[in-house]
């Protein structure tokens, strides 16, 4: 598993409702932001690849992915300053990666 939600309980202070529903956003939004990310670095579109790594980096967070918090700062970093596209786009494999298996254990772990 590489995903905690200690960070999610701590904020929670035991409201399960409370961790759903934030389990349901990060499941709603970040494989949308994901997609968007990758048709953003396919376009070349430093903006966009900064915003969308943006918004996805507290999500990743959120859910004690280091790692992955990580990418999504490098790839925002490096978007904000109009880096080698081609250095940014090395770092999107693992960050997709992680995601899409952190979704998929969501998913399972929480039935939906």
């Amino acid at each position: 598993m590489i995903y905690s939600l200690d960070k999610i309980n701590e904020m929670a202070d035991g409201d399960e409702d409370f961790i759903n529903s934030v389990i349901s956003v990060f499941l709603e939004e970040v494989p949308e932001d994901l997609n968007s990310l990758e048709s953003a670095l396919e376009n070349e579109n430093y903006q966009q690849v900064y915003q969308l790594a943006h918004k996805i980096k507290p999500n990743v967070d959120l859910l004690g992915m280091e790692q992955t918090r990580a990418a999504a700062l490098e790839m925002e970093t490096l978007g904000k300053s109009e880096a080698n596209m081609a250095e940014i786009k090395s770092i999107f494999p693992n960050l997709k990666k992680d995601i899409n298996q952190v979704v998929a254990e969501l998913r399972k772990d929480f039935d939906l």
